[in-house]
């Protein structure tokens, strides 16, 4: 195990619109507001068409092949994740949802594209006095947390 600790900067309550994408909107959202490093919650609805990744093709295959999964209809969602710079700077979000229709429900990581359905609220809370990145894993191709 490895950690670090931070305090509890600034708490902001979002809203994404329909048709947007999530992870674009809300790194674009901590660049237009000096925030470094935050955790979030969400809920609301995923739209068709939405992608998450479902996990690796293979457990322990290398390199990692991320398999999809593609949301046939419109979702309710719970989420939660945090983002933190990468090597270079960038904000990069990592979050998860599960994504519930009728009685099926998909988890997934939102990287690759989740559009948002009418409405998402996000709880974002701004992490400070912490200088955790994301840097490149080689052996596993991820740009893995270092707390």
């Amino acid at each position: 195990m490895k950690y670090s600790e931070a305090r509890q900067g600034r708490t902001f309550i979002i809203r994404l619109e329909d048709g947007e994408i999530v992870h674009e909107k809300l790194e674009q959202f901590v660049r237009d507001h000096a925030i470094a490093r935050a955790s979030l919650i969400a809920i609301g609805g995923a739209d068709k068409g939405s992608l998450l990744v479902v996990g690796p093709d293979e457990s322990r295959s290398h390199p990692v092949t991320p398999m999809t999964h593609e949301l046939y209809d419109a979702h309710e969602i719970t989420g939660t994740g945090t983002i933190f710079p990468d090597d270079e700077g960038n904000p990069v979000l990592h979050m998860h949802m599960a994504c519930g229709r009728e009685e099926n429900t998909v988890t997934g990581c939102i990287r690759k594209g989740v559009k948002v359905w009418l409405v998402m609220e996000i709880v974002l809370t701004e992490l400070l006095e912490n200088s955790a990145i994301r840097q490149l894993d080689p052996h596993s191709g991820f740009k893995l947390l270092v707390p």
